[in-house]
């Protein structure tokens, strides 16, 4: 679809590398959504929509490595309006919400209609995420079919990006590691990274640290619970720093009940950073604690990780496990991808997964997402009361 071209002025470059300057620049976006040129003071087609920067940041488009987006087919997803563009976001990866039994109407109903960029991890589970934490995925080994799973691969390359596991015993119970060590051997065969959620044990979080490899994702990485936080336990620390040291990806992976502002300090003061950080939207938690990605961003900044780190992980480095190109995106013929933000001074009350508070003095305030020649107008998420209403075939917010 040809729309009219597109001028993004007076923008400021962040996360293109060093190459690219960081001056105030403007960005000409053809109609057919490719970047026709760049410089300061362009002149445009009389028809071109203008969108001024007025000196924002510009960089790749934001990533989020982990939300719950199959809307109408589990009873935890989001809608991909509610946390894509309109948040900053240009692209997200479904962590696990379908599995091969039901990953087709993933696809058709939510991935293909998107606006946004969706690619997914796929559920080891046959059914996913379908009645989230009340009908468990990984009972036992009839919930996996194996065969299955490589023909939904298959069948859908082009959309998943990994497999993913709930390692923790309000899903698995008793069978502790065990799935997570299956599910590393169909990512073998898949030659695919595997996302691990990591919570109450078991398993074990150095259980799940010693079965993966590089490229694998930790999600959950700063989590406070008890028996699987980092700061409770000396050994489990340095194992994290080991495996963080020979490529196994530490993801925030916000949610509900996994991330505490304790940890991530602690272990940012002590020097590991988080590798990606991911909020795990989901329709019971973006009221409260999350909101969206700009304000967990604006979380990890509060707790010590540096700007440039800050947004390199939420471009670049989750971008590498979905193997999405980011090299010469800000480059002419490229297909225009950015997130255009400011930083701004906040006075702003935010809680963790456990409950405690912090106020937020630096917030990063997304402005537009840009997704070819469309420029959609972002900001933050303001919490507003939401009713569950009970139906006939389950529960929604309205």
């Amino acid at each position: 679809m040809t729309r009219q071209p597109l001028l993004i002025a007076n923008v400021r470059p962040v996360a293109f590398g060093p190459a690219i300057p960081a001056a105030a620049t403007d960005i000409l976006v053809g109609g057919d959504g490719t970047i026709s040129a760049i410089g300061p003071a362009l002149a445009a087609p009389a028809d071109a929509l203008r969108v001024d920067g007025k000196g924002a940041f510009v960089s790749p488009g934001w990533v989020d490595l982990h939300v719950h987006v199959w809307h109408g087919g589990t009873d935890i997803s989001l809608r991909p309006s509610d946390c894509g563009a309109a948040r900053g976001v240009t692209t997200m990866v479904d962590a696990g919400s379908a599995g091969e039994a039901n990953f087709h109407g993933f696809r058709e109903y939510v991935i293909e209609p998107a606006r946004e960029r969706i690619k997914a991890f796929l559920n080891l589970g046959s059914i996913g995420l379908v009645a989230c934490n009340r009908v468990s995925e990984l009972r036992d080994i009839k919930d996996i079919d194996l065969d299955r799973i490589l023909e939904c691969y298959a069948e859908n390359s082009e959309h998943i990006v990994g497999i993913k596991v709930r390692a923790s015993h309000v899903i698995t119970g008793s069978w502790g590691v065990t799935p997570v060590k299956l599910g590393k051997k169909i990512a073998k065969i898949l030659k695919l990274p595997m996302m691990v959620h990591v919570g109450e044990p078991p398993a074990l979080y150095e259980e799940v640290l010693e079965a993966l490899g590089p490229g694998d994702v930790v999600t959950h990485c700063f989590n406070g619970k008890a028996g699987s936080s980092l700061m409770e336990d000396e050994d489990l620390f340095t194992l994290a720093e080991r495996c963080a040291a020979r490529g196994v990806r530490l993801d925030i992976g916000h949610g509900g009940a996994s991330f505490s502002f304790k940890v991530a300090e602690a272990a940012i003061k002590r020097g590991l950073m988080p590798f990606s950080i991911s909020t795990d939207l989901h329709n019971r938690c973006m009221n409260f604690p999350v909101w969206d990605l700009a304000t967990t961003m604006s979380k990890l900044l509060s707790v010590g990780m540096p700007f440039d780190a800050v947004i390199e992980a939420v471009t670049h480095a989750p971008a590498s496990v979905i193997k999405l190109a980011m090299t010469d995106r800000l480059t002419i013929g490229e297909r225009a991808d950015f997130t255009i933000f400011d930083l701004v001074d906040g006075d702003l009350e935010a809680t963790d997964s456990n409950g405690d508070v912090s106020r937020l003095t630096r917030l990063f305030e997304p402005r537009h997402a840009v997704i070819g020649a469309e420029a959609i107008t972002a900001s933050r998420y303001v919490p507003r009361p939401r009713r569950l209403v009970r139906h006939s075939h389950g529960l929604s917010w309205r």
